[in-house]
């Protein structure tokens, strides 16, 4: 008899991606607000991740949106009522959002938040509540105050697990009683593989990063996320802590025992390290030798080591998206991905922007994610970018995104029967949202298309593509079946 499994359907945005207002209700600049659209290049996606300060001087000279499209993102400060009631209307059962950290403190060491800041969002955590669906907040999400990385070396610097442990006390003292499940950061592993995005490091023109510092400030955010769960289970003891990590799916390319260690040791530092210290509250023994072999000294005060394995999260998360090639060989031929490159599979097919398209994947790094941990998963982003038009009739016909569901869920359903306790699945940028990746509007993964683009041009009007009423359908339906 199959297992079968009531699990909650949901969708995602990302303040820096979807708000815009950058400068409105005295909200600071973040590392966001500085990323510019690059017309796409081969090396177009990599550049938006690696800032320098020259890069960040030059987008504080702008004034205005320019070519900064976070800046505007889904103009969602301007459609805040509008998007709710169309949440409400796909009929999901969570919404994970995230909160601006430069919104509530403009510059992050501020020892009182923004009270236009706290405003904004006790509003939208109300009519969230209000519309019946759970909240499940992402409270950082790549975005750092701009001031935090210039005058303290962003993540880098210690005292700003002090700056953090404010923000998240005030998080959970004015919304704690509405959030059901939270993550200290998104994607915490992108801190290695994406500096500037996960931890706020700006690089050195033409160097490489030091990577003593990426994992120094990896673990002073370890260190935070742990202090924010200790803070969430005094104030708002009902709110489930979790961690996540981008995904990747590591395959050898071939059976050579070579290419099988990379797989495992690509896997194991890109995403299970981050997973083995916030999951199961503790440092892995193999980070010994790469620390070693990599000459990183990592500085902890007493008490980190009790602190990760007292406050360790209730659930595990992560994004999905393509899986990976692992090998030795230097000659084989690239694709992207999320945050990462990778060695093209040549059994899979790609987006338009490169993503190889493996929805076993998604039912293998479940398992896999299940044995490690043992605690309950979130599907927390999976969802494909794709290149929508916009009809005169203003319809979207998006047959490909239904297909790409269609095959995802359905291995979610496998992994459920495989065993695998999943909590619940989270569709990314669920409203037209500005690519994290690629810094454009034109990568759209959303069920509700957004009227804007990659420059900020648009009447940013909202209207529901054929996926909206497709992906509503397949909710009931799958509650229906519990309901028998």
């Amino acid at each position: 008899m199959q297992n079968k499994k009531d699990i909650l359907w949901g969708g995602a945005t990302a303040s820096s991606q979807y708000e815009g207002g950058y400068d409105l209700d005295d909200k600071g600049l973040d590392t966001q607000d500085c990323r510019p659209y690059l017309k796409r290049t081969s090396d177009a996606t990599t550049a938006t991740r690696l800032l320098t300060q020259e890069v960040i001087e030059e987008a504080k000279k702008c004034q205005g949106i320019g070519n900064y499209p976070f800046r505007k993102g889904s103009d969602g400060y301007h459609h805040i009522d509008e998007d709710i009631a169309l949440l409400k209307e796909l009929g999901i059962d969570i919404y994970r959002f995230s909160i601006s950290w430069a919104r509530l403190y403009p510059q992050g060491d501020e020892l009182e938040p923004n009270k236009k800041g706290i405003a904004f969002y006790d509003r939208i955590f109300k009519e969230v509540h209000k519309a019946g669906m759970k909240i499940f907040l992402t409270m950082n999400h790549y975005a750092v105050p701009l001031y935090l990385v210039e005058n303290y070396g962003g993540w880098t610097n210690r005292k700003l697990v002090t700056f953090y442990e404010r923000f998240a006390r005030t998080v959970f003292e004015y919304w704690g009683q509405y959030i059901d499940y939270f993550l200290p950061f998104n994607e915490i592993n992108a801190g290695y593989f994406s500096p500037y995005n996960g931890v706020g490091l700006v690089k050195e023109k033409d160097k490489p990063y030091n990577q003593s510092l990426v994992f120094q400030s990896l673990h002073h955010q370890f260190i935070a996320s742990a202090k924010t769960i200790k803070i969430a289970r005094k104030l708002s003891p009902k709110s489930q802590s979790g961690c996540m990590v981008a995904c990747f799916c590591y395959y050898p390319l071939t059976s050579s025992p070579e290419d099988n260690l990379k797989a495992v040791r690509d896997e194991e530092i890109n995403q299970w390290f981050a997973v083995d210290i916030l999951a199961n509250g503790h440092y892995p023994s193999y980070m010994d030798r790469f620390f070693r072999e990599n000459d990183i000294h990592l500085k902890m005060e007493d008490g980190d080591e009790t602190l990760l394995k007292e406050y360790a999260c209730d659930f595990v998360s992560f994004s999905y998206y393509s899986s990976s090639i692992a090998t030795v060989q230097e000659d084989g031929q690239q694709t992207a991905g999320n945050l990462v490159v990778s060695t093209k599979n040549p059994y899979l097919k790609a987006s338009e922007w490169g993503w190889q398209i493996d929805p076993i994947g998604l039912r293998i790094m479940l398992n896999k994610m299940y044995d490690r941990t043992q605690k309950p998963i979130f599907i927390s982003e999976n969802g494909l970018g794709a290149r929508d038009q916009l009809n005169s009739d203003f319809s979207i016909h998006d047959p490909y995104r239904i297909d790409y569901l269609k095959q995802h869920f359905k291995q979610i359903e496998e992994a459920i029967d495989d065993g695998v306790d999943v909590i619940g699945y989270i569709m990314w940028g669920v409203i037209d949202i500005v690519s994290a990746g690629s810094c454009e509007m034109a990568k759209r993964y959303g069920v509700i298309y957004v009227d804007g683009d990659n420059l900020g041009n648009g009447t940013y009007k909202r209207y529901k593509k054929d996926s909206f009423k497709w992906y509503h359908d397949y909710i009931q339906a799958q509650h229906q079946q519990f309901k028998k």
